[in-house]
């Protein structure tokens, strides 16, 4: 089947108030260092580069923003979300937005503003659940946290500029390969009836029945969103991620959901989050993030 021609707009959110390491805000930059442009012009799409939003350094924010353990920096990544909404609220109609990530608390932005005028599914590609909340986050580290913000559960603070009169419910998310979850993580899912293909269902099912199985679960949604987090793949393949877990997807499985996701024909926005050139080497990461993006916009072997 051939890709559609796309408008792709990207937008590059570098901030990394939500993870626990250092260095995910200089992930769109490697992204970009990457070729992430001329791979996806290469495919016939127009790729326009909105630049950077502006986020301030950690370490100018007031020392009290992060001080509060259960959420840290929660005000600073309220902010953040609000400028992502609005820069992609100023996107023309036709665009096809690509959210340049930073950590996964990014999301909050992105994902809200494509549930904000239509109903859309979201599959989450990611080793975690994100679904921890400020009460019980082991770490306090928002990246640990957007699922759950974007499914009504959290910091006001958060819930005020990620929740919008659309939505997100749960019946609307798949959450694909996850290998690691918290217990309150688990209490939520389980609550809500979240919809989880872990690495174990692909162990025993292979990728291409769990692909299929998450877009039926996503048949009564005309647009979908894509977040895919950099550590959903194993470790030998993506190293440079802040919170890696053996025995991730590999490079072929990963390929062949982005191409599964790709002849379904609903993707209509996407995030590429938590490459951290800090920990990587000679910028593998982000090289394989863009491979995958040019997988889901249509790059085929024949």
């Amino acid at each position: 089947m051939r890709a559609t021609v796309r408008a792709l707009h990207l937008l590059g959110v570098p901030m990394d108030y939500g993870a626990g390491r250092r260095g995910v805000d200089m992930g769109p930059s490697a992204l970009r260092l990457a070729r992430l442009a001329a791979a996806l012009r290469e495919l016939g799409h127009e790729v326009v580069d909105q630049g950077n939003i502006e986020v301030p350094v950690a370490e100018s924010l007031p020392e009290l923003d992060g001080a509060r353990s259960s959420a840290r920096f929660v005000q600073a990544i309220a902010a953040t979300t609000s400028r992502t909404c609005a820069a992609l609220d100023a996107l023309p109609a036709e665009a096809t937005p690509m959210v340049l990530g930073g950590d996964h608390s990014v999301s909050l932005g992105s994902v809200a503003h494509a549930c904000r005028n239509a109903t859309t599914g979201l599959l989450w590609i990611d080793a975690h659940g994100d679904l921890n909340t400020p009460a019980n986050s082991p770490s306090g580290n928002v990246h640990g946290m957007p699922l759950a913000h974007l499914l009504g559960f959290g910091d006001p603070r958060l819930l005020e500029v990620c929740r919008g009169p659309t939505g997100l419910r749960p019946e609307d998310v798949v959450l694909i390969g996850v290998r690691s979850l918290d217990s309150g993580e688990r209490d939520l899912a389980r609550e809500l009836g979240l919809r989880i293909l872990t690495i174990a269902d692909i162990d025993r099912r292979g990728i291409s029945a769990v692909a299929d199985e998450a877009l039926e679960a996503l048949a009564h949604v005309e647009r979908l969103h894509v977040s895919l987090d950099a550590d959903a793949l194993d470790p030998a393949v993506a190293p440079g991620v802040g919170t890696p877990v053996v025995g991730g997807l590999t490079y072929r499985e990963a390929h062949l959901l982005m191409e599964v996701i790709a002849e379904d024909g609903r993707l209509t926005s996407l995030d590429l989050v938590e490459v951290n050139p800090t920990l990587d080497a000679q910028n593998r990461t982000a090289a394989v993030m863009v491979e995958l993006a040019a997988s889901l916009l249509g790059k085929r072997i024949l």
